[in-house]
């Protein structure tokens, strides 16, 4: 059974955690680690894993996991199939840097995950700068997947364009104005004024957290 990226990477992990510290993460560590929303997408690959052969795991205990193979003996990421539970994703331009979305760093600058992931999926991956939405979870250096939309719901967070800056926020709307929300006490609401050049540009529907 093949292994995606995503689940070559956890395998990496457990072995490093259990070299390092003497036991492997547990599944909280593990949803942490990658971004995932809660411990059931960290569920969901070390079942994977198992079911591979890659892994143990022992009932009854938070981190009962042990490795069966070395995670070098994982199948490579260039052997991951471009089925309809695969997503390659192209990474774009940093949020709130000025760059125009579509704008690519680089042409092989790409990461291929599984659709587990994201909901609604995304179309490109944004580096995000700053760190004025700590409050959903959503750190500097993260890269967020973003669905691409005009359309957005208030209470939802999008990805926007004013003027010349791209940024991410809560979008609330109401009869006379819109407003975009960070979620950080340290920094003010953004009113976007009657003037200004304004355009939704895509839904957050997710996140990856690159190793530091």
């Amino acid at each position: 059974m093949d292994l995606t990226d995503t689940q070559q990477a956890i395998l990496e992990l457990i072995a490093e955690r259990i070299e390092s510290e003497g036991v492997p993460p547990s599944q909280t560590e593990i949803a942490r680690a990658f971004g995932f929303k809660g411990v059931r997408s960290a569920q969901y690959h070390l079942d994977a894993l198992e079911a591979a052969g890659a892994i143990e795991r022992v009932p009854g205990r938070a981190r009962g996991i042990r490795l069966l193979r070395p995670a070098g003996d994982a199948v490579d990421i260039g052997a991951v199939p471009h089925d309809a539970q695969v997503l390659r994703l192209p990474v774009l331009g940093r949020v709130a840097a000025g760059l125009p979305i579509g704008a690519d760093i680089g042409s092989d600058d790409y990461v291929v995950l599984d659709k587990v992931f994201f909901s609604p999926a995304p179309d490109y991956l944004l580096k995000v700068q700053g760190d004025s939405m700590i409050d959903e979870g959503i750190f500097d250096g993260d890269l967020i997947g973003v669905h691409r939309t005009r359309d957005a719901r208030s209470g939802q967070i999008v990805v926007a364009r004013i003027d010349d800056e791209i940024t991410v926020k809560l979008l609330k709307l109401g009869k006379e104005r819109i407003r975009l929300l960070p979620r950080n006490p340290d920094y003010a609401p953004i009113e976007v004024l009657p003037d200004q050049d304004f355009a939704i540009e895509g839904l957050y529907c997710g996140l990856l957290r690159p190793n530091r």
